[in-house]
C-alpha cells in the first residue's frame, strides 16, 4: 500500500480550518495541523486547538512559537517605519507572513509536498499567505478548500456535523482576529457603518479615569524601556497595551482599501503599538533633518503598503528597511506621553542627538547674517512663485 501524500494545514481550530481536515482526508491526504503562536493566544486555548486537531483525525499537530521572530522581523520595523497603512492601520495582519514561513518550514521537515489554509476568496489573507509561500518555496502545492469550493459557513457546519464532529453554535456578535499587534473587530453594527458598541473593545476597555504619564525610551528607533524599566520585544509591547489600553487609547474604525480592489470597514484596537509609533515619530522629529523626514515619510507609507499588500519579500522592502535602520541610528532618547481617556499626547521629548541647538541658532542670528541679508534671502527664495503669479496677470 502506497503511503499517502502529506499536507500541512494552518490550523486555528475554528469552523473553516476544522472543515479542512476531513475534507483533505477525503482527498487522500495525511493531514498535519500547524498552529502558530504570534501572540494573543492563551495557553488553555492552545491546548483546546491541539485537542480539536486530534478529534478531527490529524496524524500530527505542530505548535510553532513565532512571537520573537514576528517582533524582530516585523514589529520592530512597524515602529521604525511608522508602519501605518493609508496612514491609519498598523498592519496587524502581518502575522500571516510568519504563518506562511512556518508552513513552508514544517512542510520541508515533514516531507510534505503541499500546504493548506482556510482562507476564503474574498479577503486579503489569501494574498499574503500564497504570495509569501510562492516566494519561499515555489514547488509547494497550495490548497485552499474554502476558496476552491466557494462554500458557505452553514454548509461547513452541516458537513462537520454529518461527520460526527460537534460544532459550537454559540452566536458571536463580532468577528474577532487577535494577535500580538492587537485586535481587529468586524461584523454587526460595524459592517453597517455604525459606531461599535462598548462591548467590542477588550484591549482598550477603560479602567482608569485619572490621567497618567508614561515614559518610553528608544535606542536606535527601537523601544527598550517603559517608565525606566528595561523591557524588550514582545513583553514591552504587551505592557504598553495594558498601560495605554486602560485609558481607552488605540481605538480606530476606518474604511480600508483591500488588496483585491474592494473597500471594507473594520474597527481595530492597538493601544500599545499606536502609542509606540506616536512616541517614535515625535523622537524622529527631534533627531532627524527635514530632508531625512521628507524622504522617510514617503518610504514609510511604501513600507506599510507593501506589508499590507502581501509583498514583505519584495526586494524594495529590504531597501526601505536599510534606510530606516540608517536613519534610526540617531533616534535614541526618551519620550513622555500623557494618557487620558481615549487620548495619548506627547508632552516631552529628549535626546542627546537633538537637532534643536539654541546656542548655534542664537549665535548665527547675531553674528552670521544681518536683517538686510534676511530680506534678500526672502526675496530670492520666493522668486519662482512670483514669476508664476506675474504670468497669470499678463
Amino acid at each position: 500500500m502506497m503511503a499517502k501524500e502529506k499536507v500541512v494545514l494552518a490550523f486555528s481550530g475554528g469552523v473553516d480550518t476544522s472543515f479542512c481536515v476531513p475534507h483533505l482526508q477525503e482527498k487522500g491526504y495525511d493531514v498535519i495541523t500547524l498552529t502558530v503562536d504570534s501572540g494573543g493566544i492563551a495557553q488553555d486555548e492552545l491546548k483546546k486547538i491541539e485537542a480539536r486537531s486530534r478529534e478531527l483525525g490529524a496524524v500530527k499537530h505542530i505548535f510553532a512559537d513565532m512571537k520573537n521572530e514576528i517582533y524582530s522581523d516585523i514589529i520592530s520595523y512597524t515602529i521604525k517605519c511608522n508602519g501605518l497603512y493609508e496612514g491609519i492601520y498598523p498592519c496587524m495582519c502581518a502575522d500571516r507572513f510568519v504563518i506562511a514561513k512556518a508552513l513552508a518550514d514544517a512542510a520541508k521537515r515533514e516531507g510534505a509536498a503541499a500546504v493548506a489554509h482556510g482562507c476564503t476568496g474574498a479577503g486579503n489573507d489569501q494574498v499574503r499567505i500564497d504570495v509569501t509561500l510562492a516566494c519561499l518555496n515555489p514547488q509547494l502545492k497550495i490548497i485552499a478548500p474554502i476558496r476552491e469550493l466557494g462554500i458557505k459557513r452553514e454548509e461547513e457546519i452541516a458537513y462537520l456535523e454529518k461527520k460526527g464532529f460537534a460544532v459550537s453554535k454559540a452566536s458571536k456578535k463580532y468577528t474577532i482576529n487577535e494577535n500580538v499587534f492587537g485586535r481587529t473587530v468586524s461584523g454587526s453594527e460595524i459592517d453597517e457603518g455604525k459606531e461599535p458598541g462598548e462591548e467590542a473593545w477588550v484591549l482598550s476597555k477603560i479602567t482608569k479615569k485619572e490621567p497618567e504619564y508614561v515614559e518610553i525610551e528608544f535606542d536606535s528607533g527601537v523601544p527598550v524601556s517603559l517608565n525606566g524599566k528595561k523591557i524588550e520585544g514582545i513583553k514591552l509591547l504587551e505592557e504598553a497595551n495594558k498601560i495605554a489600553g486602560s485609558h481607552g487609547c488605540g481605538r480606530v474604525t476606518y474604511i480600508e482599501d483591500e488588496v483585491i480592489g474592494i473597500k471594507g470597514i473594520q474597527s481595530f484596537e492597538a493601544p500599545g503599538l499606536l502609542l509606540l509609533i506616536r512616541a517614535h515619530k515625535a523622537l524622529e522629529k527631534l533627531t532627524l533633518t527635514k530632508k531625512q523626514l521628507e524622504i522617510k515619510r514617503e518610504l514609510d507609507l511604501k513600507w506599510a503598503d507593501y506589508n499590507f499588500s502581501g509583498l514583505l519579500y519584495e526586494p524594495a522592502v529590504k531597501d526601505i528597511q536599510a534606510f530606516a535602520d540608517s536613519a534610526n541610528q540617531a533616534v535614541s532618547g526618551k519620550v513622555k506621553v500623557k494618557l487620558e481617556t481615549k487620548c495619548a499626547t506627547v508632552v516631552e521629548v529628549n535626546s542627546s542627538n537633538t537637532l534643536i541647538r539654541k546656542d548655534i541658532a542664537s549665535y548665527a542670528q547675531k553674528a552670521s547674517w544681518s536683517g538686510k541679508d534676511a530680506e534678500g534671502f526672502v526675496k530670492i527664495y520666493g522668486m519662482g512663485q512670483r514669476i508664476a503669479g506675474a504670468r497669470k496677470k499678463r
